[in-house]
């Protein structure tokens, strides 16, 4: 979809940012002073910014001035300062949109659709089939053989992950480092999600359509295999 910079130096709302943003489907970086962020742009240019004012090195609003001496790139300021005199100084200093915390992170995914929306930076819509399988990121629905899915967010994220590479096996690892953004965590986990999934698409472990245990190396997703055609039987 989007590269995201956040620019946040609480680091459990940077993580929480990081995490939500991730689920959407963006490429989070992330920046916890004025100075780095403008590294980061420099180094790299993202699609948009969301912007914290409270940064230690600098305020909110000179980090915006100094940020628009180098880039035009779209920026979300996320403050906690409900004052409409401030909000609209920073609209005029170059920002293009704001959220007042605490915000959801609903909110603050539709917020950024429609600011790349209308800077003429959003990416297709996502929308992924693996045979009777058909999941739209974008609206985070799935359905099998036409039956809507019921899923809850992370079953979801981790289904639209596997299926973004279907045929291919992820380790547990890979899923624990792009599902659930933690470097290390317990495999339990990844096979309970496994299974409360492989039920609502209507399999077993032992007997997969469309989830593949690969043992010791981690979960392929893939179409189920085409039936064999029937053979007439031999009357000569």
């Amino acid at each position: 979809m989007a590269t995201v910079l956040v620019v946040e130096d609480d680091p459990n709302v940077r993580a929480a940012l990081i995490r939500e943003l991730g689920a959407r489907s963006h490429t989070v970086r992330s920046a916890g002073t004025a100075m780095d962020m403008l590294r980061e742009i420099a180094r790299n240019p993202p699609d948009l910014v969301v912007l914290d004012l409270g940064l230690p090195d600098l305020d909110g609003a000179e980090a915006l001035k100094m940020l628009r001496g180098v880039s035009d790139v779209p920026v979300i300021i996320a403050t906690a300062r409900d004052d409409e005199t401030e909000i609209v100084r920073l609209l005029n200093a170059g920002a293009d949109d704001y959220l007042v915390k605490p915000f959801t992170a609903e909110h603050l995914g539709a917020r950024l659709s429609a600011l790349l929306r209308r800077a003429g930076r959003a990416g297709p819509v996502m929308r992924l089939a693996v045979g009777g399988l058909h999941i739209d990121v974008d609206r985070r629905e799935a359905a099998l053989d036409g039956r809507p899915l019921e899923l809850t967010r992370r079953e979801f994220d981790l289904l639209a992950y596997l299926a973004a590479r279907p045929g291919r096996v992820v380790s547990r690892r890979e899923l624990l480092a792009e599902v659930w953004h933690q470097a290390y965590g317990d495999d339990q986990t990844i096979d309970v999600h496994l299974s409360w999934l492989r039920r609502k698409l209507g399999e077993t472990a032992a007997s997969p359509r469309y989830l593949h245990t690969v043992r010791g190396v981690g979960v392929r997703l893939a179409a189920p295999a085409a039936p064999e055609p029937e053979t007439a039987p031999d009357v000569s």
